[in-house]
């Protein structure tokens, strides 16, 4: 099956295509050690043998392979680093309120938006290395998930004072949606095709583009086109999008998981996941911040 996600999108390991593991009686390089097996069997007397028949199947771990419990760790581990980085910077203000009064929670701010900017910038840096990366670094994938906790900490306490509550009521809405759509998914319901896929990626260029000019309208005029019932709209076929997104990237841990691909695939599977959390956050805060400021 062709495409998927723009962070799998380069990666035929992930998508399960032109992937090979290696046979029985074969080393990664493809060379025989059919000599070797052969020796060591002549070798085995009646009880050993029993012993290692008796012994149970080599599982993911044992031959080095993916499985879902690898993806689900690498998973874990990512997003609970987003959350812990991202709720440390968003009670930062709360935190120095206390304990400093005004000046404190003022001091909190300012270094809740310094978060924002270095996340911004540190977590686009690091996707793209990531994307581009040809095998994937668990490391790099820690730090974009850094980055990101930083940059939604920073966005939802800037938003949280002027909406109190309201990374509290993101949070619980990101996760509604992506539970719902891995039940459904788990169900069988949603799927992807060809069709709907290229539907997704125009829809997703065109939601780029948009996105491009409405940072030069913000410069421009200090206003922005995601304002009112046409940013409402806006946010909800992102939401979409990324609820699609987030299909795409069960498929790809679903498929990357039967081709039996190595077991650091698990972080690219991490990878693409978080990154389209995050995004689903961000478009449900956006939308959030739109009704309450009506």
């Amino acid at each position: 099956m062709a495409r998927h996600n723009i962070v799998f999108g380069r990666d035929q390991a992930v998508q399960g295509q032109n992937y090979t593991a290696p046979q029985f009686g074969q080393s990664q390089g493809g060379q025989s050690q059919g000599t070797q097996w052969s020796s060591g069997f002549d070798q085995q007397t009646p009880d050993n043998l029993e012993a290692m028949y008796a012994r149970p199947s080599a599982g993911g771990h044992d031959t080095g392979r993916m499985t879902l419990r690898d993806a689900l760790n690498a998973i874990t581990a990512t997003l609970g680093l987003i959350v812990v980085v991202g709720f440390a910077v968003g009670v930062l203000p709360t935190v120095l309120g206390l304990v400093a009064g005004e000046q404190g929670a003022s001091a909190g701010m300012m270094l809740a938006q310094v978060s924002l900017v270095v996340g911004l910038i540190g977590g686009l840096v690091t996707a793209l290395v990531n994307i581009f990366k040809k095998q994937p670094s668990p490391i790099l994938v820690l730090a974009y998930a850094a980055f990101e906790g930083l940059l939604l900490g920073g966005f939802s306490a800037v938003l949280g004072a002027a909406f109190p509550g309201i990374a509290l009521q993101a949070v619980f809405g990101t996760l509604a949606v992506a539970g719902t759509v891995l039940v459904l998914f788990r169900m069988g319901v949603l799927r992807s095709s060809p069709k709907l896929t290229k539907i997704f990626m125009v829809a997703m260029v065109a939601y780029l583009l948009f996105g491009v000019v409405n940072i030069v309208y913000i410069f421009a005029s200090g206003g922005s086109l995601r304002e009112g019932v046409f940013g409402l709209v806006i946010g909800g076929l992102a939401v979409v999008m990324a609820s699609y997104s987030l299909v795409l990237d069960f498929e790809d841990v679903q498929r990357a998981s039967n081709a039996g691909v190595p077991r650091v695939y698990a972080w690219r599977c991490a990878f693409g996941i978080a990154a389209t959390m995050v995004w689903l956050y961000i478009e449900i805060l956006r939308i959030l911040s739109i009704l309450r400021g009506d």
